[in-house]
This record gives C-alpha cells, sequence and structure tokens, in this order.
C-alpha cells in the first residue's frame, strides 16, 4: 500500500518519508499508545487508530495498531488534504 501511494504522479517525494517511518514501525516494539508517542510526538490517537504526520505533515498515515500481537495495520496514506475528506474511524 504504500509503495503503490508513492508511485502515484506527484507523490514521489513520500517514498523516503514512508520507508522510514516503515523501518521503525517494524523495529518497534509499541505496548500501548504512549510507547508510539515516545518517537512520534505529533502523532494522533482517534478511537483504535494512529494517525501519523509524514513529510513534514503533507501526508497522513492512519494506522490500526493490535498491541497485544504488535501488529501494525495500514489503514490509509494519503495528502492531508485527502485525509481531511476520511472518517479516520471508517477505513
Amino acid at each position: 500500500m504504500l509503495s503503490d501511494f508513492w508511485r502515484k504522479p506527484g507523490m514521489e517525494d513520500a517514498e523516503q518519508p514512508l520507508k522510514s517511518w516503515y523501518a521503525e514501525a517494524v523495529k518497534a516494539n509499541w505496548r500501548r499508545p504512549s510507547d508510539i508517542k515516545e518517537l512520534y510526538r505529533h502523532a494522533s490517537f482517534v478511537k483504535d487508530r494512529v494517525v501519523f504526520n509524514i513529510a513534514g505533515n503533507k501526508y497522513r498515515l492512519v494506522v490500526f495498531v493490535r498491541y497485544c500481537s504488535r501488529t501494525v495495520y495500514i489503514r490509509f496514506v494519503g495528502t492531508h488534504k485527502q485525509c481531511d475528506k476520511i472518517d479516520v474511524e471508517e477505513v
């Protein structure tokens, strides 16, 4: 999903920031929201979703984290403007 996004015309500048986020997420041992907040102080929490600001808040990444199994499910990646048009709780 991430690579599909940065391959879209005009979104190429998202590649390195998304790759960096992915590399950190793979190594992460998030057991609770505060663990995410330690590394990503600008992350937002909307019910069971986490919204990450990517590339200086140009892009947004919405994930669902299953803390007990340390699994992250990507639910949305898009521009800030696109994210404003979705219901983060429903994606």
